[in-house]
Protein backbone atom coordinates (compact mmCIF):
# COMPACT_ATOMS: atom_id res chain seq x y z
CA UNK A 1 0.00 0.00 0.00
CA UNK A 2 0.99 3.46 -0.95
CA UNK A 3 0.71 6.73 1.20
CA UNK A 4 -2.78 8.24 -0.34
CA UNK A 5 -2.28 11.84 -1.59
CA UNK A 6 -3.53 14.92 1.02
CA UNK A 7 -7.71 15.03 0.20
CA UNK A 8 -7.32 19.32 0.73
CA UNK A 9 -4.44 21.52 -0.32
CA UNK A 10 -6.26 24.23 2.20
CA UNK A 11 -6.30 23.53 6.00
CA UNK A 12 -9.94 24.90 6.82
CA UNK A 13 -11.98 24.47 3.86
CA UNK A 14 -15.21 23.67 3.95
CA UNK A 15 -15.02 19.66 3.82
CA UNK A 16 -12.20 20.27 6.85
CA UNK A 17 -14.90 22.36 8.69
CA UNK A 18 -17.62 19.75 8.12
CA UNK A 19 -15.40 16.94 9.82
CA UNK A 20 -13.82 19.10 12.49
CA UNK A 21 -17.52 19.12 13.11
CA UNK A 22 -18.39 15.65 12.97
CA UNK A 23 -15.69 15.21 15.46
CA UNK A 24 -17.19 17.68 17.96
CA UNK A 25 -20.52 15.97 17.31
CA UNK A 26 -19.04 11.94 18.09
CA UNK A 27 -17.32 13.61 21.12
CA UNK A 28 -21.26 14.64 22.55
CA UNK A 29 -22.42 11.46 21.45
CA UNK A 30 -19.87 9.84 23.65
CA UNK A 31 -20.65 12.00 26.43
CA UNK A 32 -24.48 11.84 26.67
CA UNK A 33 -26.14 9.16 29.03
CA UNK A 34 -22.90 8.42 30.27
CA UNK A 35 -24.63 7.52 33.52
CA UNK A 36 -26.98 5.40 31.95
CA UNK A 37 -27.76 1.81 32.85
CA UNK A 38 -28.14 0.74 29.28
CA UNK A 39 -25.61 1.77 27.34
CA UNK A 40 -23.56 -0.65 25.27
CA UNK A 41 -21.28 -2.51 27.80
CA UNK A 42 -20.01 -6.05 29.19
CA UNK A 43 -21.47 -7.69 32.32
CA UNK A 44 -17.76 -7.65 33.84
CA UNK A 45 -18.46 -3.58 34.62
CA UNK A 46 -20.19 -4.54 37.74
CA UNK A 47 -18.25 -6.89 39.12
CA UNK A 48 -15.42 -4.63 38.61
CA UNK A 49 -17.52 -1.89 40.26
CA UNK A 50 -18.32 -3.83 43.01
CA UNK A 51 -14.50 -4.36 43.87
CA UNK A 52 -13.98 -0.92 43.45
CA UNK A 53 -16.85 0.22 46.01
CA UNK A 54 -15.79 -2.34 48.99
CA UNK A 55 -11.94 -1.61 48.26
CA UNK A 56 -13.17 2.30 49.14
CA UNK A 57 -15.23 1.48 51.76
CA UNK A 58 -11.97 -0.50 53.03
CA UNK A 59 -10.48 2.57 53.12
CA UNK A 60 -7.55 1.38 52.38
CA UNK A 61 -5.70 0.91 48.77
CA UNK A 62 -4.65 -3.10 49.07
CA UNK A 63 -5.47 -5.10 49.52
CA UNK A 64 -8.45 -5.47 47.28
CA UNK A 65 -12.42 -6.62 48.62
CA UNK A 66 -14.78 -8.41 47.30
CA UNK A 67 -17.91 -10.50 48.46
CA UNK A 68 -18.08 -12.60 45.08
CA UNK A 69 -16.20 -16.06 45.41
CA UNK A 70 -12.72 -16.59 43.30
CA UNK A 71 -13.60 -12.37 41.81
CA UNK A 72 -11.23 -10.47 43.81
CA UNK A 73 -7.71 -10.10 42.13
CA UNK A 74 -9.23 -10.09 38.90
CA UNK A 75 -7.52 -6.95 37.32
CA UNK A 76 -4.45 -5.18 38.86
CA UNK A 77 -5.44 -2.09 41.20
CA UNK A 78 -5.02 0.52 39.00
CA UNK A 79 -8.53 -0.20 37.56
CA UNK A 80 -9.97 0.11 41.05
CA UNK A 81 -7.98 2.70 42.42
CA UNK A 82 -9.30 5.01 39.31
CA UNK A 83 -12.30 4.18 40.06
CA UNK A 84 -12.21 5.18 43.98
CA UNK A 85 -10.65 8.36 43.24
CA UNK A 86 -13.32 9.27 40.77
CA UNK A 87 -16.07 8.30 42.72
CA UNK A 88 -14.24 10.57 45.69
CA UNK A 89 -13.79 7.04 48.13
CA UNK A 90 -17.45 5.96 47.45
CA UNK A 91 -18.96 9.41 48.33
CA UNK A 92 -20.21 10.29 44.63
CA UNK A 93 -21.10 7.01 43.63
CA UNK A 94 -22.33 7.04 40.15
CA UNK A 95 -22.18 5.13 36.74
CA UNK A 96 -21.09 8.83 35.59
CA UNK A 97 -18.41 8.89 37.60
CA UNK A 98 -16.43 5.73 37.39
CA UNK A 99 -16.83 5.99 33.77
CA UNK A 100 -16.00 9.63 33.05
CA UNK A 101 -11.67 8.30 33.29
CA UNK A 102 -12.47 5.95 30.09
CA UNK A 103 -14.14 8.74 28.03
CA UNK A 104 -11.00 10.66 29.02
CA UNK A 105 -9.14 7.87 27.88
CA UNK A 106 -10.47 7.59 24.61
CA UNK A 107 -10.31 11.59 23.94
CA UNK A 108 -6.88 11.23 24.72
CA UNK A 109 -6.61 8.24 21.63
CA UNK A 110 -8.54 10.09 19.46
CA UNK A 111 -6.45 13.19 19.69
CA UNK A 112 -3.34 11.13 19.52
CA UNK A 113 -5.07 9.94 15.95
CA UNK A 114 -5.15 13.36 14.61
CA UNK A 115 -2.09 14.44 15.63
CA UNK A 116 -0.10 11.06 14.30
CA UNK A 117 -2.47 11.78 10.65
CA UNK A 118 -1.22 15.47 10.54
CA UNK A 119 2.29 14.72 10.56
CA UNK A 120 1.68 12.29 7.99
CA UNK A 121 -0.51 13.98 5.61
CA UNK A 122 -0.15 17.71 6.78
CA UNK A 123 -3.53 17.55 6.19
CA UNK A 124 -6.03 18.50 9.15
CA UNK A 125 -9.42 16.96 7.22
CA UNK A 126 -7.79 13.64 7.48
CA UNK A 127 -6.65 13.83 10.57
CA UNK A 128 -10.50 14.54 11.92
CA UNK A 129 -11.39 11.92 9.97
CA UNK A 130 -9.57 8.96 11.31
CA UNK A 131 -10.62 10.34 14.91
CA UNK A 132 -14.18 10.00 13.58
CA UNK A 133 -13.39 6.82 12.02
CA UNK A 134 -11.81 5.74 15.36
CA UNK A 135 -14.88 7.19 17.52
CA UNK A 136 -17.67 5.08 15.12
CA UNK A 137 -16.35 1.68 15.24
CA UNK A 138 -18.25 -0.32 17.71
CA UNK A 139 -15.71 -1.60 19.75
CA UNK A 140 -15.09 1.81 20.55
CA UNK A 141 -18.46 3.00 21.26
CA UNK A 142 -18.90 -0.12 23.73
CA UNK A 143 -15.49 -0.80 25.75
CA UNK A 144 -14.47 3.50 25.28
CA UNK A 145 -16.82 4.78 27.73
CA UNK A 146 -17.84 1.92 30.59
CA UNK A 147 -15.73 1.14 33.36
CA UNK A 148 -13.99 -1.32 31.74
CA UNK A 149 -10.00 -1.50 31.13
CA UNK A 150 -10.42 -1.21 27.10
CA UNK A 151 -10.02 2.48 27.17
CA UNK A 152 -6.94 3.14 29.62
CA UNK A 153 -5.21 0.18 28.42
CA UNK A 154 -5.55 1.43 24.93
CA UNK A 155 -4.46 4.55 25.60
CA UNK A 156 -1.23 4.22 27.59
CA UNK A 157 -0.21 0.75 25.57
CA UNK A 158 0.10 2.64 22.06
CA UNK A 159 1.57 5.72 23.23
CA UNK A 160 5.14 4.38 22.20
CA UNK A 161 3.49 3.51 18.77
CA UNK A 162 1.67 7.41 18.59
CA UNK A 163 5.35 8.55 19.42
CA UNK A 164 7.21 6.03 17.25
CA UNK A 165 4.62 6.88 14.43
CA UNK A 166 5.00 10.60 14.47
CA UNK A 167 8.68 10.28 14.94
CA UNK A 168 9.08 8.19 11.58
CA UNK A 169 6.63 9.89 9.53
CA UNK A 170 8.85 13.75 9.19
CA UNK A 171 10.65 13.31 5.60
CA UNK A 172 14.08 14.01 7.61
CA UNK A 173 13.54 10.41 9.63
CA UNK A 174 16.20 8.73 7.81
CA UNK A 175 19.07 6.95 10.12
CA UNK A 176 19.01 4.92 12.45
CA UNK A 177 20.12 7.79 15.02
CA UNK A 178 16.49 9.10 14.20
CA UNK A 179 14.89 5.87 15.89
CA UNK A 180 13.52 6.89 20.00
CA UNK A 181 16.73 6.93 22.00
CA UNK A 182 16.93 5.30 25.53
CA UNK A 183 15.14 8.42 27.26
CA UNK A 184 12.09 7.62 24.77
CA UNK A 185 12.34 3.91 25.79
CA UNK A 186 12.53 4.61 29.28
CA UNK A 187 9.34 6.55 29.02
CA UNK A 188 7.56 3.84 26.88
CA UNK A 189 8.62 1.37 29.78
CA UNK A 190 6.15 3.73 32.36
CA UNK A 191 3.76 3.92 29.68
CA UNK A 192 3.48 0.36 28.97
CA UNK A 193 4.18 -0.39 32.75
CA UNK A 194 0.57 1.34 33.60
CA UNK A 195 -1.31 -0.15 30.58
CA UNK A 196 -0.44 -2.87 32.27
CA UNK A 197 -1.00 -1.71 35.47
CA UNK A 198 -5.11 -1.75 34.09
CA UNK A 199 -5.11 -4.89 32.81
CA UNK A 200 -2.58 -7.38 32.62
CA UNK A 201 1.39 -8.44 32.45
CA UNK A 202 0.70 -10.53 29.34
CA UNK A 203 -0.33 -7.64 27.29
CA UNK A 204 3.25 -6.66 27.22
CA UNK A 205 3.78 -9.33 24.96
CA UNK A 206 1.78 -8.06 21.91
CA UNK A 207 2.80 -4.14 23.14
CA UNK A 208 6.21 -4.42 22.99
CA UNK A 209 6.99 -6.92 20.14
CA UNK A 210 4.38 -4.38 17.89
CA UNK A 211 6.98 -2.00 19.16
CA UNK A 212 10.11 -3.80 18.26
CA UNK A 213 8.89 -4.94 14.76
CA UNK A 214 7.97 -1.78 14.07
CA UNK A 215 11.80 -0.01 14.68
CA UNK A 216 13.32 -3.13 13.02
CA UNK A 217 11.31 -3.01 9.66
CA UNK A 218 11.13 0.98 9.36
CA UNK A 219 15.06 1.16 9.85
CA UNK A 220 16.18 2.04 5.93
CA UNK A 221 19.38 0.48 6.70
CA UNK A 222 19.02 -3.02 8.90
CA UNK A 223 22.53 -4.51 10.15
CA UNK A 224 22.84 -6.76 13.48
CA UNK A 225 24.28 -3.28 14.77
CA UNK A 226 21.14 -1.78 14.68
CA UNK A 227 19.30 -4.47 15.57
CA UNK A 228 20.82 -5.20 18.69
CA UNK A 229 20.66 -1.57 19.55
CA UNK A 230 17.05 -2.36 19.18
CA UNK A 231 16.71 -4.70 20.92
CA UNK A 232 18.51 -3.74 23.47
CA UNK A 233 16.19 -0.09 23.86
CA UNK A 234 12.89 -2.41 24.10
CA UNK A 235 14.11 -4.61 26.55
CA UNK A 236 14.81 -1.24 28.64
CA UNK A 237 11.00 -0.36 28.07
CA UNK A 238 10.12 -4.40 29.28
CA UNK A 239 12.43 -4.32 32.38
CA UNK A 240 10.90 -1.38 32.91
CA UNK A 241 7.11 -1.99 32.42
CA UNK A 242 7.16 -5.12 34.10
CA UNK A 243 8.77 -3.55 37.36
CA UNK A 244 5.95 -1.46 37.46
CA UNK A 245 3.30 -4.32 37.46
CA UNK A 246 5.55 -6.08 39.82
CA UNK A 247 4.81 -3.49 42.50
CA UNK A 248 1.41 -4.64 43.31
CA UNK A 249 3.10 -7.77 44.79
CA UNK A 250 5.54 -5.81 46.93
CA UNK A 251 2.51 -3.53 48.21
CA UNK A 252 -0.41 -5.84 48.57
CA UNK A 253 -0.44 -7.73 51.92
CA UNK A 254 -1.10 -10.95 50.46
CA UNK A 255 0.81 -11.75 47.50
CA UNK A 256 0.27 -15.09 47.64
CA UNK A 257 -3.06 -14.59 46.71
CA UNK A 258 -2.64 -11.98 43.96
CA UNK A 259 -0.67 -15.01 42.42
CA UNK A 260 -3.28 -17.91 42.90
CA UNK A 261 -6.19 -15.45 41.65
CA UNK A 262 -4.47 -13.80 38.93
CA UNK A 263 -1.30 -14.99 37.53
CA UNK A 264 -2.65 -18.57 37.29
CA UNK A 265 -6.47 -18.31 37.92
CA UNK A 266 -6.87 -15.08 35.30
CA UNK A 267 -3.80 -15.93 32.97
CA UNK A 268 -2.96 -18.57 33.10
CA UNK A 269 -5.88 -20.09 32.69
CA UNK A 270 -6.26 -18.79 29.08
CA UNK A 271 -3.46 -20.59 27.67
CA UNK A 272 -5.31 -24.48 28.43
CA UNK A 273 -8.39 -26.04 27.75
CA UNK A 274 -10.18 -29.12 28.29
CA UNK A 275 -11.14 -29.75 25.03
CA UNK A 276 -7.55 -29.80 23.56
CA UNK A 277 -5.36 -27.24 22.24
CA UNK A 278 -5.92 -28.03 18.35
CA UNK A 279 -9.17 -28.92 18.79
CA UNK A 280 -10.52 -25.56 20.12
CA UNK A 281 -7.84 -23.43 17.93
CA UNK A 282 -9.23 -25.60 14.46
CA UNK A 283 -13.02 -26.47 15.77
CA UNK A 284 -14.10 -24.10 18.49
CA UNK A 285 -16.39 -21.70 16.24
CA UNK A 286 -16.19 -18.42 17.72
CA UNK A 287 -13.05 -18.58 19.46
CA UNK A 288 -11.74 -20.64 16.77
CA UNK A 289 -8.33 -19.16 15.09
CA UNK A 290 -10.55 -18.51 11.96
CA UNK A 291 -12.88 -16.50 13.62
CA UNK A 292 -10.08 -14.80 15.44
CA UNK A 293 -8.83 -13.79 11.85
CA UNK A 294 -11.99 -11.73 11.63
CA UNK A 295 -11.36 -9.99 14.93
CA UNK A 296 -10.68 -6.54 13.33
CA UNK A 297 -13.85 -6.93 11.16
CA UNK A 298 -15.97 -7.90 14.07
CA UNK A 299 -14.63 -4.65 16.37
CA UNK A 300 -15.61 -2.22 13.58
CA UNK A 301 -19.22 -3.20 13.91
CA UNK A 302 -20.70 -0.87 11.54
CA UNK A 303 -17.81 0.17 9.31
CA UNK A 304 -17.35 -4.11 8.73
CA UNK A 305 -17.77 -3.57 5.14
CA UNK A 306 -15.50 -0.76 4.94
CA UNK A 307 -13.23 -3.15 7.13
CA UNK A 308 -13.31 -5.74 4.10
CA UNK A 309 -12.87 -2.87 1.54
CA UNK A 310 -9.54 -2.32 3.10
CA UNK A 311 -8.52 -5.78 3.14
CA UNK A 312 -9.39 -6.42 0.01
CA UNK A 313 -7.77 -3.30 -1.28
CA UNK A 314 -4.07 -4.69 0.54
CA UNK A 315 -4.77 -8.02 -0.66
CA UNK A 316 -4.71 -6.77 -4.20
CA UNK A 317 -2.21 -4.54 -3.64
CA UNK A 318 0.11 -7.86 -2.80
CA UNK A 319 -0.50 -9.01 -6.28
CA UNK A 320 -0.25 -5.90 -8.17
CA UNK A 321 3.30 -5.57 -9.39
CA UNK A 322 3.30 -1.87 -10.51
CA UNK A 323 2.32 -0.95 -6.55
CA UNK A 324 4.91 -3.82 -5.14
CA UNK A 325 7.91 -1.63 -7.37
CA UNK A 326 7.21 1.22 -4.67
CA UNK A 327 8.67 0.92 -1.50
CA UNK A 328 5.89 1.29 1.65
CA UNK A 329 6.80 4.49 3.67
CA UNK A 330 7.51 4.47 7.00
CA UNK A 331 4.34 5.25 8.56
CA UNK A 332 2.89 2.12 6.34
CA UNK A 333 5.08 -0.14 8.02
CA UNK A 334 4.22 0.91 11.42
CA UNK A 335 0.80 0.73 11.01
CA UNK A 336 0.76 -2.88 9.37
CA UNK A 337 3.30 -3.91 12.30
CA UNK A 338 1.08 -2.70 14.99
CA UNK A 339 -1.96 -4.77 13.58
CA UNK A 340 0.07 -8.00 12.35
CA UNK A 341 1.08 -8.34 15.87
CA UNK A 342 -1.32 -7.91 17.84
CA UNK A 343 -3.65 -9.97 15.53
CA UNK A 344 -1.22 -13.14 15.78
CA UNK A 345 -0.33 -12.71 19.49
CA UNK A 346 -4.30 -13.06 20.40
CA UNK A 347 -4.66 -16.13 17.46
CA UNK A 348 -1.56 -18.17 20.23
CA UNK A 349 -4.32 -18.43 23.25
CA UNK A 350 -6.67 -21.17 23.74
CA UNK A 351 -9.06 -18.37 25.08
CA UNK A 352 -9.60 -15.78 21.91
CA UNK A 353 -11.48 -13.01 21.92
CA UNK A 354 -12.05 -9.58 19.24
CA UNK A 355 -11.81 -7.62 22.21
CA UNK A 356 -7.98 -8.30 22.95
CA UNK A 357 -7.38 -6.47 19.40
CA UNK A 358 -9.04 -3.28 20.60
CA UNK A 359 -5.72 -1.67 21.32
CA UNK A 360 -4.87 -2.05 17.80
CA UNK A 361 -7.64 -0.31 16.55
CA UNK A 362 -6.43 3.01 16.25
CA UNK A 363 -3.56 1.73 13.62
CA UNK A 364 -6.94 0.24 11.68
CA UNK A 365 -9.05 3.73 11.99
CA UNK A 366 -5.98 5.76 10.21
CA UNK A 367 -5.19 3.32 7.19
CA UNK A 368 -9.10 3.79 6.45
CA UNK A 369 -8.58 7.49 6.58
CA UNK A 370 -5.00 7.15 4.58
CA UNK A 371 -6.87 4.75 2.03
CA UNK A 372 -10.12 6.92 2.30
CA UNK A 373 -11.17 7.21 -1.42
CA UNK A 374 -9.08 3.92 -3.33
CA UNK A 375 -11.51 1.66 -0.43
CA UNK A 376 -14.91 0.83 -2.98
CA UNK A 377 -17.61 3.01 -2.75
CA UNK A 378 -19.84 -0.68 -2.62
CA UNK A 379 -18.25 -1.79 0.99
CA UNK A 380 -19.18 1.92 1.85
CA UNK A 381 -23.04 1.72 0.66
CA UNK A 382 -23.17 -1.90 2.64
CA UNK A 383 -22.82 -0.07 5.62
CA UNK A 384 -24.84 2.67 5.21
CA UNK A 385 -27.71 0.17 4.21
CA UNK A 386 -27.00 -1.33 7.79
CA UNK A 387 -27.43 2.26 9.02
CA UNK A 388 -30.37 2.72 7.94
CA UNK A 389 -32.04 -0.69 8.96
CA UNK A 390 -30.96 0.01 12.46
CA UNK A 391 -32.09 3.48 12.30
CA UNK A 392 -35.69 2.06 11.93
CA UNK A 393 -35.51 -0.16 14.58
CA UNK A 394 -34.44 2.39 16.85
CA UNK A 395 -37.41 4.51 15.63
CA UNK A 396 -39.54 2.10 16.04
CA UNK A 397 -38.63 0.99 19.92
CA UNK A 398 -38.96 4.80 20.39
CA UNK A 399 -42.08 4.86 19.44
CA UNK A 400 -42.81 1.78 21.49
CA UNK A 401 -41.12 3.39 24.69
CA UNK A 402 -43.69 6.59 24.05
CA UNK A 403 -46.74 3.62 23.89
CA UNK A 404 -45.98 2.04 26.79
CA UNK A 405 -45.98 5.88 28.85
CA UNK A 406 -41.95 5.35 29.46
CA UNK A 407 -41.06 8.35 26.69
CA UNK A 408 -43.13 11.42 26.32
CA UNK A 409 -43.78 13.23 23.35
CA UNK A 410 -40.49 15.51 23.45
CA UNK A 411 -38.41 12.56 23.83
CA UNK A 412 -39.95 10.52 21.40
CA UNK A 413 -39.85 14.07 18.77
CA UNK A 414 -35.67 13.94 19.62
CA UNK A 415 -35.35 10.82 18.74
CA UNK A 416 -37.31 10.68 15.58
CA UNK A 417 -35.59 13.60 14.99
CA UNK A 418 -31.94 12.07 15.10
CA UNK A 419 -33.49 8.76 13.47
CA UNK A 420 -34.63 11.07 10.51
CA UNK A 421 -31.50 12.87 9.86
CA UNK A 422 -29.69 9.15 10.03
CA UNK A 423 -32.00 8.06 6.85
CA UNK A 424 -31.24 11.37 5.49
CA UNK A 425 -27.60 10.64 5.42
CA UNK A 426 -28.52 7.08 3.88
CA UNK A 427 -30.17 9.06 1.00
CA UNK A 428 -27.75 11.35 0.96
CA UNK A 429 -24.45 8.70 0.45
CA UNK A 430 -26.85 6.67 -1.93
CA UNK A 431 -27.94 9.68 -4.33
CA UNK A 432 -24.74 11.48 -4.45
CA UNK A 433 -21.48 9.24 -4.91
CA UNK A 434 -19.06 12.25 -3.86
CA UNK A 435 -21.27 12.11 -0.31
CA UNK A 436 -20.97 7.76 0.34
CA UNK A 437 -18.18 7.60 2.43
CA UNK A 438 -18.54 10.65 4.64
CA UNK A 439 -22.60 9.99 5.00
CA UNK A 440 -21.16 6.10 6.44
CA UNK A 441 -19.21 7.40 9.59
CA UNK A 442 -22.11 10.13 9.65
CA UNK A 443 -24.73 7.66 9.44
CA UNK A 444 -22.83 5.47 12.24
CA UNK A 445 -22.60 7.77 15.01
CA UNK A 446 -26.05 8.92 14.48
CA UNK A 447 -27.08 4.89 15.02
CA UNK A 448 -24.87 6.26 18.68
CA UNK A 449 -26.97 9.52 18.69
CA UNK A 450 -30.15 7.45 18.36
CA UNK A 451 -29.58 4.73 21.03
CA UNK A 452 -28.67 7.05 23.22
CA UNK A 453 -31.71 8.95 22.86
CA UNK A 454 -33.60 5.84 22.82
CA UNK A 455 -32.56 4.58 26.41
CA UNK A 456 -32.54 8.20 27.87
CA UNK A 457 -36.02 8.21 29.16
CA UNK A 458 -34.88 4.83 31.05
CA UNK A 459 -32.61 7.02 32.98
CA UNK A 460 -35.33 9.29 34.21
CA UNK A 461 -38.32 8.70 36.45
CA UNK A 462 -39.13 5.75 34.38
CA UNK A 463 -36.41 3.95 34.92
CA UNK A 464 -35.74 4.84 38.22
CA UNK A 465 -37.40 4.54 41.91
CA UNK A 466 -38.57 7.86 43.07
CA UNK A 467 -37.15 9.23 46.42
CA UNK A 468 -40.04 8.15 47.68
CA UNK A 469 -39.87 4.59 47.09
CA UNK A 470 -35.91 4.48 47.96
CA UNK A 471 -36.65 6.45 51.85
CA UNK A 472 -38.72 3.23 52.56
CA UNK A 473 -35.52 1.28 52.59
CA UNK A 474 -32.79 2.03 54.23
CA UNK A 475 -30.32 -0.14 55.42
CA UNK A 476 -32.67 -3.22 54.99
CA UNK A 477 -32.20 -6.56 53.35
CA UNK A 478 -33.52 -6.83 50.08
CA UNK A 479 -32.93 -9.96 47.89
CA UNK A 480 -32.50 -9.31 44.27
CA UNK A 481 -32.21 -11.02 40.45
CA UNK A 482 -28.67 -12.24 39.54
CA UNK A 483 -28.67 -13.34 35.92
CA UNK A 484 -25.36 -13.20 36.07
CA UNK A 485 -22.28 -12.85 37.94
CA UNK A 486 -22.21 -9.07 39.77
CA UNK A 487 -25.20 -8.50 38.52
CA UNK A 488 -26.78 -8.00 41.61
CA UNK A 489 -24.52 -4.36 42.20
CA UNK A 490 -26.82 -2.02 39.83
CA UNK A 491 -29.19 -2.37 42.54
CA UNK A 492 -26.29 0.18 44.33
CA UNK A 493 -27.31 2.71 41.93
CA UNK A 494 -31.04 2.23 41.98
CA UNK A 495 -31.65 1.98 45.84
CA UNK A 496 -28.48 2.87 47.67
CA UNK A 497 -28.02 2.39 51.18
CA UNK A 498 -29.00 -1.43 51.78
CA UNK A 499 -27.68 -4.70 51.69
CA UNK A 500 -28.58 -6.77 48.05
CA UNK A 501 -28.55 -10.98 48.95
CA UNK A 502 -28.28 -12.09 45.08
CA UNK A 503 -31.20 -15.17 44.06
CA UNK A 504 -30.95 -17.32 40.86
CA UNK A 505 -32.70 -15.88 38.00
CA UNK A 506 -34.20 -19.09 36.66
CA UNK A 507 -36.40 -19.46 33.37
CA UNK A 508 -40.07 -19.45 34.66
CA UNK A 509 -43.68 -17.61 34.09
CA UNK A 510 -46.59 -16.32 36.11
CA UNK A 511 -47.23 -20.25 37.71
CA UNK A 512 -47.33 -21.27 41.02
CA UNK A 513 -43.49 -22.34 41.42
CA UNK A 514 -42.77 -18.27 41.02
CA UNK A 515 -45.22 -17.62 43.88
CA UNK A 516 -43.72 -19.87 45.81
CA UNK A 517 -40.53 -18.88 45.22
CA UNK A 518 -41.45 -15.38 46.05
CA UNK A 519 -43.17 -16.36 49.27
CA UNK A 520 -40.15 -17.78 50.29
CA UNK A 521 -38.22 -14.85 49.36
CA UNK A 522 -40.37 -11.80 50.99
CA UNK A 523 -40.63 -13.73 54.05
CA UNK A 524 -36.44 -14.02 54.90
CA UNK A 525 -35.77 -10.34 53.79
CA UNK A 526 -36.92 -7.02 54.02
CA UNK A 527 -37.93 -6.89 50.55
CA UNK A 528 -37.83 -8.49 46.99
CA UNK A 529 -36.92 -7.46 43.60
CA UNK A 530 -39.01 -9.16 41.09
CA UNK A 531 -39.20 -9.14 37.66
CA UNK A 532 -42.42 -9.28 35.31
CA UNK A 533 -42.18 -12.85 33.62
CA UNK A 534 -44.03 -11.26 30.48
CA UNK A 535 -46.59 -8.73 29.89
CA UNK A 536 -49.73 -10.40 30.55
CA UNK A 537 -48.37 -10.23 34.15
CA UNK A 538 -49.91 -7.45 35.59
CA UNK A 539 -49.41 -7.65 39.25
CA UNK A 540 -46.53 -9.75 41.16
CA UNK A 541 -47.55 -13.32 42.07
CA UNK A 542 -47.91 -12.93 45.66
CA UNK A 543 -50.65 -10.22 45.21
CA UNK A 544 -52.66 -8.89 47.47
CA UNK A 545 -50.30 -10.90 50.00
CA UNK A 546 -47.48 -8.55 49.56
CA UNK A 547 -47.09 -4.62 49.47
CA UNK A 548 -45.63 -2.91 45.96
CA UNK A 549 -43.18 -0.29 47.45
CA UNK A 550 -42.35 1.28 44.40
CA UNK A 551 -41.41 -0.23 40.31
CA UNK A 552 -40.06 0.89 37.33
CA UNK A 553 -39.58 -0.56 34.11
CA UNK A 554 -36.17 -2.41 32.91
CA UNK A 555 -34.59 -3.64 29.40
CA UNK A 556 -34.86 -7.87 29.09
CA UNK A 557 -31.17 -8.15 28.05
CA UNK A 558 -31.50 -12.15 27.76
CA UNK A 559 -34.37 -13.57 25.77
CA UNK A 560 -35.59 -17.18 25.76
CA UNK A 561 -35.56 -19.35 23.03
CA UNK A 562 -38.30 -18.42 20.60
CA UNK A 563 -39.45 -15.32 22.76
CA UNK A 564 -38.20 -13.25 19.49
CA UNK A 565 -39.92 -14.37 16.01
CA UNK A 566 -41.02 -12.76 12.74
CA UNK A 567 -44.54 -12.34 13.91
CA UNK A 568 -43.05 -9.76 16.99
CA UNK A 569 -40.38 -8.47 15.74
CA UNK A 570 -41.83 -5.35 15.15
CA UNK A 571 -43.57 -5.48 18.08
CA UNK A 572 -40.74 -4.60 20.83
CA UNK A 573 -42.98 -3.45 23.54
CA UNK A 574 -43.73 -7.34 23.61
CA UNK A 575 -40.23 -8.37 24.43
CA UNK A 576 -38.00 -5.89 25.19
CA UNK A 577 -39.38 -3.90 28.33
CA UNK A 578 -40.73 -5.32 31.63
CA UNK A 579 -41.80 -4.34 34.87
CA UNK A 580 -39.76 -4.68 37.83
CA UNK A 581 -41.41 -4.66 41.48
CA UNK A 582 -39.57 -3.43 44.83
CA UNK A 583 -42.34 -5.66 47.01
CA UNK A 584 -42.60 -6.14 50.76
CA UNK A 585 -44.15 -8.49 53.00
CA UNK A 586 -48.28 -7.47 53.86
CA UNK A 587 -47.84 -6.07 57.56
CA UNK A 588 -50.35 -4.49 59.55
CA UNK A 589 -51.12 -1.06 59.30
CA UNK A 590 -49.23 -0.06 62.44
CA UNK A 591 -46.31 -2.11 61.35
CA UNK A 592 -43.46 -0.07 59.51
CA UNK A 593 -41.14 -1.72 57.12
CA UNK A 594 -38.30 -3.48 58.86
CA UNK A 595 -34.98 -1.18 58.34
Amino acid sequence: MNQASPLSARRFDAGTLAWLALLVLAVAVYAFGLGGQYIPSNGDELVYSHIARLTAASRQWLPLVSELDHMRNTKPPLLFWQGMLASDWGQQWSQAALRAPSLIYTLLTSGAIVWCVQRITGNLRSACMAACIYLAFFCTFRFGRTYLTSAPETFWLDVPMFWLLWQRSHPAAREVRDLPGWKSHALFGLALGLGLAYKSFALLAPAAAALWCAQLLSTPVLNWRAAAQISLKVGLSNALALGIFALWFVLDPDPSAVWQEFVIGENASKLSSERGYWQVALFGGGVSIWAQLLAYVQNAGLLAFVVLGLIGLGTGTLFDTKSRRSAPGNHMIILLSWLAVWLIVFTLPSQRSARYVIPAMPALAMLIALYWQRIGRLWFLSSLLLCGLLQVALARISWATQQLGIANGLELAVTLFVCISGLLLLAGGLLKPAWTRACTVAACLAVYASFGLSTASLNGNAGQYTLSTQAKLQHSRVAVPNGFNGDFERFQFLLPGNKFIPYALEERSATNFGAKQLGVLLASHDAVIWLQSDLSELAPPCAPDCRVLGWRWDVKGRHRSGEINAGNLWYPERWLFRREWLLAGALPSSSAVPG
